[in-house]
């Protein structure tokens, strides 16, 4: 064979194969590419309360995404339509108080709580007229709150610390707001509210706060609480948001102030306010969860608390049914949590 000969096959192989390379490249078989993580959207609703704030960082930073869930926090006001949207499947899970929580279950409507968010650390408390200055001094006044809510389970445990019940106080039933409103007006003797009536009281010397919920930790605390049908169907979408609460609270505890940032933005208040919230409520990491929640063969604090809340509203005929705390409370993802 000439030499001619010889290049002239090597120049026509090498066109046959850029040829055929051509054509496999516009035939449509791409090169494969990884998969995307498939993602789930799960729908919580939430009322505009700073103690919810961490769901918005677990979303606006990515770490709901990061455990293939796609949340949408739907911003729903009235607890009764909180709970209607969660009863028709309207909604996958509530951010709600363990007061809450108990009489949702007794009312037939189960829910699996799996993470606390927050706990009242001086937000909610009792302000008193000057001249009383012991829980005992409140035998025979008139005490102004909501019956059957977390701030009657919080006059609960202070009257029980210092050996007294409701009978040795005369019950006036008010909402918080309200409450605190009519002490500051002066016309009762003492109101169960939260803030800014309690720092609204004490700064035009109305009278002072005999005892916060910073006394009193695990009572009023922020929940996370799935319908349970959801949890049931869906225990590795439970386990990725316990995973990214973990992660998101690790991460504020590094970056407060864009932390902050965030969360008034999500709740659509200004940064200041949500700082002044901060300062009496606590927001719960990982490790306090763990801690205070304990498990079924150790219970923390909050099984104590919630077996409390549920007996006084069995007692007071707010609930007909005494729901166990341990077919509510699951602490079975933070046992798991990455």
């Amino acid at each position: 064979m000439s030499k001619k000969w010889f290049k002239l096959t090597a120049v026509l192989t090498l066109m046959l194969f850029v040829a055929g390379f051509a054509a496999g490249c516009g035939s449509g078989q791409q090169p494969q590419q990884a998969a995307a993580p498939k993602t789930k959207q799960v729908k919580i609703a939430i009322s505009t309360w700073s103690g919810f704030g961490p769901l918005f960082i677990a979303r606006d930073k990515g770490f709901f995404k990061k455990y293939g869930i796609d949340m949408d926090i739907q911003m729903i006001q009235g607890l009764a339509e909180r709970k209607q949207a969660l009863a028709g499947k309207k909604v996958d899970g509530l951010a709600i108080t363990f007061d809450i929580v108990s009489q949702t279950v007794a009312a037939g409507l189960p829910v699996k709580v799996i993470w606390a968010l927050a706990d009242s650390a001086g937000g909610d408390g009792i302000l008193v007229k000057d001249g009383i200055n012991s829980v005992q001094d409140l035998k025979g006044k008139e005490v102004a709150f909501d019956y059957g809510t977390a701030a009657h389970v919080f006059l609960t445990m202070v009257l029980d610390k210092a050996g007294m019940t409701e009978k040795d106080i005369k019950i006036v039933q008010m909402t918080g707001g309200d409450a605190g409103a009519a002490f500051v007006s002066g016309k009762i003797d003492a109101a169960v509210t939260w803030e800014p009536w309690l720092s609204k009281a004490t700064k035009e010397s109305k009278g002072k706060v005999l005892a916060t919920s910073k006394d009193f930790p695990g009572v009023i605390v922020d929940t996370i609480a799935f319908h349970a049908d959801f949890a049931k169907e869906n225990p590795d979408v439970l386990q990725g948001v316990v995973n990214a609460m973990k992660d998101a609270m690790d991460w504020y505890a590094a970056n407060p102030d864009e932390g902050n940032k965030i969360m008034a933005q999500g709740l659509k208040i200004s940064e200041q306010e949500m700082k002044e919230n901060l300062q009496v409520i606590k927001l719960i990491n990982y490790q306090d969860n763990v801690k205070m929640f304990g498990d079924a063969d150790k219970p923390g604090v909050f099984y104590d608390n919630m077996n409390k809340i549920i007996n006084l509203y069995y007692d007071k005929k707010i609930i007909n049914t005494k729901p166990d705390p341990k077919q509510i409370i699951d602490t079975s993802y933070l046992k798991k949590a990455k």
